[in-house]
């Protein structure tokens, strides 16, 4: 397919997202289906087109004063992309397969138009409902904060120190051009461009021998503050396909007692494959039966219990762009009684001086700061471990990490614009003795 002919499909596409209200995965994979001519490097580079819309979706209706689905596309090659009116109008040419010339209103709006006075929720790209959540917690900052988590995330992995060490995994896939990551000791980067396809990394020699998995630092940061060690108990209450509960056996090396269930056993079927090829020993996988408690044996015996709170993702949105425009209020209030119950299921777990990793890959403060208070206001026999604290695993980057990140009372906030991170929340509270 011509570059021309992958804009075409592109504004196809978004027309049957918006006109059917279907998720966007959903979307392309069934234009995939339709239309079998085009190769693995057309889906790749149309795919690409249609999250970068659904990323500038807001900015580039404003941009060009219309919300129709070619609208926001030429909005976004000149917000996200880049290009110049000249280079857009050699590809809107309205030759076979190639969208129709760009029309004078359009080339007015190229020209004239700007984000400068756009509303906050415009020019971060979001919606408009969850302006006051996020002014709670970015204040001025909000629309930048915003717009950083609708960039491109880069591939983030993590090194399995059971199995290898950076070093050698640099080298192995020096063909991908992976970099160290700023924070983690045991992460990759990986940058993407815009068209670019998947790297393939299932299919490296290091992932099917278990020596990396695929983690954003964000994430493989929560599971080192979390400060799991050798030969201690540790339960992931919320394990689903085992991303942390990988992380949390290799801090304790292989030693100890790791513990990894979740209250949906179906988010539990990849684990078993997961943990085999990562060499993992010292985990037991339990999977909820019924109405009996799959914990019940161990209550008061935890030296840590992780968890990886069901949240409503407001940080994942760079990876993610689709689910912000189908995210309802509705949805915030369920999440919290989520992470309220979770929470309680964790207390009779503890044993004294043990503690809790409360972790979401959220931004919002009702479901970080604030349910942490409330958390400690029903349960005065926990207290917040302080922040800086719980950073001092990054040892020589830890003040950097602190002058980074936003610190509050109950935790550590990462976010896209200030870590380099997904959008991670982290907070450790310890059981008095």
């Amino acid at each position: 397919m011509t570059p021309a002919a992958r804009l075409s499909a592109a504004i196809e596409l978004i027309d049957t997202i918006e006109r059917d209200r279907v998720p966007a995965a959903k979307a392309l994979k069934e234009w995939g289906t339709a239309h079998r001519f085009a190769g693995s490097g057309d889906r790749a580079a149309i795919a690409g087109i249609v999250w970068d819309v659904l990323r500038r979706y807001a900015s580039s209706a404003w941009l060009m004063d219309s919300d129709t689905a070619r609208a926001r596309l030429i909005g976004m090659l000149r917000l996200e992309r880049n290009m110049d009116t000249a280079t857009m109008a050699a590809l809107f040419d309205g030759s076979r397969f190639a969208p129709a010339p760009l029309t004078e209103a359009e080339q007015a709006a190229l020209s004239q138009r700007s984000l400068e006075g756009a509303p906050a929720a415009v020019a971060g790209d979001y919606p408009e409902w969850l302006d006051p959540h996020l002014a709670k917690v970015f204040g001025g900052t909000r629309a930048a904060e915003a717009a950083a988590m609708a960039s491109r995330a880069p591939l983030d992995l993590r090194v399995n120190t059971l199995k290898s060490n950076r070093d050698k995994v640099l080298k192995a896939l020096s063909h991908l051009h992976a970099k160290p990551t700023p924070w983690s000791a045991t992460g990759l980067r990986i940058e993407l461009s815009a068209d670019a396809r998947n790297p393939g990394i299932q299919a490296e020699e290091d992932f099917i021998k278990g020596a990396i998995e695929v983690q954003d630092e964000g994430s493989q940061l929560a599971a080192q503050f979390t400060a799991a060690k050798p030969g201690e108990q540790v339960i992931d209450l919320c394990a689903g396909a085992g991303g942390k509960t990988l992380a949390l056996a290799a801090l304790m090396q292989g030693k100890g007692r790791l513990i990894a269930t979740d209250r949906d056993k179906r988010q539990l079927a990849p684990i078993h494959e997961r943990l085999s090829r990562a060499g993992v020993h010292n985990a037991d996988v339990r999977t909820p039966k019924g109405e009996a408690d799959p914990l019940a044996d161990i209550r008061g015996s935890a030296d840590l219990v992780v968890i990886d709170a069901p949240c409503t993702g407001t940080g994942t949105w760079r990876r993610n762009p689709d689910a912000k425009w189908r995210m309802r209020p509705g949805a915030l209030e369920i999440r919290l009684r989520d992470q309220a119950e979770v929470l309680e299921r964790a207390v009779p777990l503890v044993k004294p001086g043990g503690r809790i990793a409360y972790i979401t890959c959220s931004v919002l403060a009702e479901e970080n700061g604030e349910q942490v208070r409330e958390f400690v206001g029903r349960h005065a026999e926990f207290t917040v471990v302080p922040p800086e604290q719980t950073a001092s695993v990054l040892w020589d980057k830890a003040e950097a990490f602190g002058a980074a990140a936003l610190q509050s009372a109950e935790g550590w906030l990462m976010t896209p614009r200030r870590t380099g991170t997904d959008g991670f929340f982290v907070s450790l509270l310890k059981k008095t003795g």
